[in-house]
């Protein structure tokens, strides 16, 4: 799961004993304290990221028992050093660190999510604020200006996703993202032309295409877990 030496309970600020609401509590404070866009101050790109790995593996049930197992096999952490797996084992385990998993998690996964978060969950109060009046000049302008930021957020998604190869155990979970990114890069597109000829068909393509790479997005978290549950 988490690479050797990376404790996610102290990444989270909580005990190993933690519950679940504990996880979840620890989380949401972290975010609002290191994410850039909500505390610009202390915000820090880096740190969500390694938050968000240590949720993501302690929020679920069962990839928390196979991290507490290759972590803290003896109940205790420190009480005695692992044993090496065997070389079998290792073969077959597709989270093993030697794949290169966690980096790709780490460096590719999640800043893409976040990005596709981002983007995706905000086009629909954009749409709304348009739609009060689609032919006010400042509406507009916010409406361009919005998609703008959605561009810039969607090239350093798409510079993520190109900077490590996909380890080939979570080859459908790279090819979700992939084809997620293409989707919204067709919406946004859509979406761009509005503003030339006011034709709403453009918003509605633009929406059906963003519906589309909401679903490809859950079919990567989808995939994720099959991964972990493999393990």
């Amino acid at each position: 799961m988490g690479k050797r030496g990376v404790n996610y309970y102290k990444t989270l600020e909580i005990e190993p004993t933690a519950t679940s609401e504990e996880i979840r509590q620890a989380y949401r404070r972290l975010v609002k304290l290191y994410h850039p866009d909500l505390n610009q101050a202390v915000g820090d790109k880096n740190r969500i990221v390694e938050i968000n790995l240590a949720y993501e593996t302690l929020s679920d049930s069962h990839s928390r028992r196979v991290y507490d197992r290759q972590h803290f096999p003896y109940g205790q952490r420190g009480d005695r050093p692992k044993s090496p797996q065997s070389p079998t084992r290792s073969a077959k385990n597709p989270l093993d660190p030697d794949r290169h998993w966690q980096q790709w998690l780490s460096r590719v996964y999640h800043p893409v999510n976040l990005s596709l978060i981002e983007i995706l969950d905000s086009i629909e109060a954009e749409i709304d604020d348009l739609s009060a009046d689609p032919f006010d000049d400042q509406l507009l302008e916010n409406f361009q200006l919005y998609l703008e930021n959605c561009r810039s957020l969607l090239e350093e998604a798409q510079q993520h996703f190109r900077s490590l190869p996909n380890p080939g155990p979570i080859a459908s979970i790279a090819a979700h993202l992939y084809h997620c990114l293409n989707q919204v890069s067709d919406g946004l597109e859509e979406f761009s032309w509005f503003p030339y000829n006011y034709d709403e068909h453009y918003l509605h393509t633009g929406l059906e295409l963003f519906r589309i790479a909401r679903g490809l997005r859950q079919e990567a978290q989808d995939a994720l877990q099959e991964v972990y549950a493999d393990a």
